[in-house]
């Protein structure tokens, strides 16, 4: 099959990063780490493992900043990953093949991907995170039947979505309602992580949050917050006008601009009656402010902000990821605040029930009538993937939030 190889090639690494001053096209250029060609059609590691005909498959951006190379070499993830590697955790597609052991799914029938590669995947009975449901924490990630990898697209052995056929175990694949589209099912992986992080760190009845950076997991946010939350105000901080206009359809109540960080804590200090307290230099602080902050970006200057405009024993939910660098942070153990990390999802507790984050995504479809597919802006054919990661690249001028792969020449 054809498929979108990334491969640890050091030559090709170190060449792709010095052309990288020139132009960022380097990155996916011909001297890229990243590469349309033809590779072996999926080997089924395990009996109970299927293979899926891809529909549509997102780009997350996690996929994106591999392909940047936005990361260090010291980042104690790069633990948990094997290579080559074909990206794509965000698919949608229809069952092509079925190992002899699978028990659950059947040919024909259209699936989301699932992705995590947990103990069952790797054949391995559940350590005590997946008894719990929550895979992401799973203790085995590099140990079982396959290599390394955290989900399907970081693993050798468990080829993502950058290509026409997809092998995953027969537990990740979850049946798509034959009411939802794929435009809709596609989002469930990225909305899944979106509730996990305000589940897990709800916002107090009639309180204020901030969501930081609104590009897909900030827009999700957005969606939720107005959705489960009513009572609760939503602000919003984005880099792009088209992200703003999205945010405030998916009911912000106020998009700030993310330049200058003076002016977005001068602001919040008004929107939500707090003192602006200056310091000798640098940036202010507020006396009160906001109680949770979902920080989608996570990187330095977010968070300088979110500790400087969350309140007292508040919260601040880090979802991003990005290099790290010092910043000041004193208010963060001045103010007693808390700073949580929030990762992917799995089983979700809400309204006195416990089910997959998946399906919670299906059923608020239905029931609370949320349509969050406005925030698919572009697709490409999989031999176009030059053009979509440039678009990615310089998102402000194309006005992209989730761009699509959706042909895979079958």
């Amino acid at each position: 099959m054809r498929a979108l190889v990334l491969d640890k090639n050091m030559p090709r690494l170190a060449a792709t990063k010095i052309l990288s001053f020139l132009t960022p096209r380097a990155f996916v250029g011909p001297t890229a780490p990243i590469q349309l060609r033809d590779i072996p059609d999926p080997v089924l590691p395990a009996p109970d493992w299927l293979v899926v005909r891809t529909k549509l498959c997102g780009l997350c951006g996690s996929d994106y900043k591999q392909v940047f190379m936005n990361g260090s070499l010291d980042n104690p993830m790069t633990s948990l990953i094997s290579w080559p590697q074909v990206l794509g955790h965000e698919v949608v597609g229809v069952v092509d093949e079925v190992g002899p052991a699978a028990r659950e799914r059947r040919v024909g029938e259209r699936v989301v991907l699932n992705p995590w590669l947990s103990c069952v995947p790797r054949g391995l009975p559940p350590c005590a995170w997946c008894r719990r449901g929550d895979v992401a924490q799973c203790l085995n990630f590099a140990r079982g039947s396959i290599p390394a990898g955290i989900h399907t697209g970081t693993c050798s052995a468990a080829t993502g979505g950058q290509a026409p056929l997809v092998p995953a175990h027969d537990s990740q694949w979850i049946p798509v309602p034959d009411d939802i589209g794929d435009d809709a099912a596609v989002l469930a992986d990225p909305f899944g992580v979106s509730l996990h992080a305000i589940l897990h760190n709800p916002p107090p009845d009639g309180g204020t949050v901030l969501v930081y950076g609104l590009g897909t997991l900030g827009l999700l946010a957005v969606a939720i917050l107005r959705r489960l939350y009513p009572s609760v105000r939503v602000l919003g901080v984005a880099r792009y006008d088209h992200q703003a206009r999205l945010a405030e359809r998916f009911g912000a109540e106020r998009v700030l601009r993310h330049q200058p960080a003076r002016r977005i804590i001068e602001d919040l200090a008004q929107l939500t009656g707090a003192d602006l307290l200056e310091p000798w230099r640098g940036l202010p602080m507020l006396n009160g402010g906001v109680d949770v902050v979902y920080d989608t970006v996570s990187g330095p200057e977010t968070l300088e902000v979110g500790v400087r405009v969350t309140q007292s024993r508040g919260r601040i939910i880090a979802l991003g990821v990005e290099p790290p660098r010092r910043f000041e942070w004193t208010p963060f153990y001045f103010k007693e605040l808390a700073l949580v990390g929030s990762n992917a999802f799995g089983v979700e507790a809400h309204d006195g029930r416990r089910q997959h984050a998946i399906h919670w995504y299906f059923e608020f479809i239905r029931d609370e009538h949320i349509d969050v597919t406005p925030i698919i802006t572009h697709r490409f054919p999989l031999a176009d993937y030059r053009d979509a990661f440039m678009t990615c690249w310089d998102q402000g001028r194309h006005g992209a939030v989730k761009v699509l792969f959706d042909d895979f020449g079958h």
